[in-house]
């Protein structure tokens, strides 16, 4: 892989087809992947529906994985792109990890972490916005249909 002109945009189109995964298989279309040193060692979507599991949320699953990688539990130097902003038990999950990043696309309004104050890990960075159009535009398709 040559050089990332804007990481962030790039890594986050990767949890994006991650998120149209999870539509494919019918799940919330959430993807998530995380990064260490410029390299992808996780990916994930939701499992919810498939493992009949309400906490195989994307982030679970990709931090999970993150960890399996790297035979710890803590990831400082890993940033988490998803699709969706975290909710409180995604966020939780992140602390405990001691994720050094989060990016997210889209905002949460109702059940998104930015409504609770201090569940990231005091060293977690936050950016947002990070391709919240594509990430929009899928959960309302997902959601269209099912309503």
């Amino acid at each position: 892989m040559g050089i990332i002109s804007d990481p962030d945009a790039f890594f986050m189109e990767e949890a994006l087809k991650m998120a149209e995964k999870a539509l494919q298989e019918d799940e919330v279309p959430v993807g998530a992947v995380i990064v260490a040193g410029q390299q992808i060692i996780a990916k994930a979507h939701n499992l919810v529906e498939r493992l009949s599991d309400p906490t195989a949320h994307a982030e679970m699953q990709a931090i999970t994985s993150a960890c399996n990688h790297f035979n710890a539990k803590y990831l400082p130097e890993c940033t988490l792109y998803v699709t969706l902003e975290p909710c409180p038990m995604c966020a939780a999950a992140s602390y405990w990890a001691q994720i050094g990043r989060i990016v997210y696309a889209a905002t949460d309004p109702k059940m998104g972490f930015s409504r609770h104050q201090h569940i990231l890990h005091p060293k977690t960075t936050i950016s947002q916005g990070v391709g919240a159009e594509k990430s929009q535009i899928l959960l309302k398709n997902f959601f269209v249909g099912k309503r």
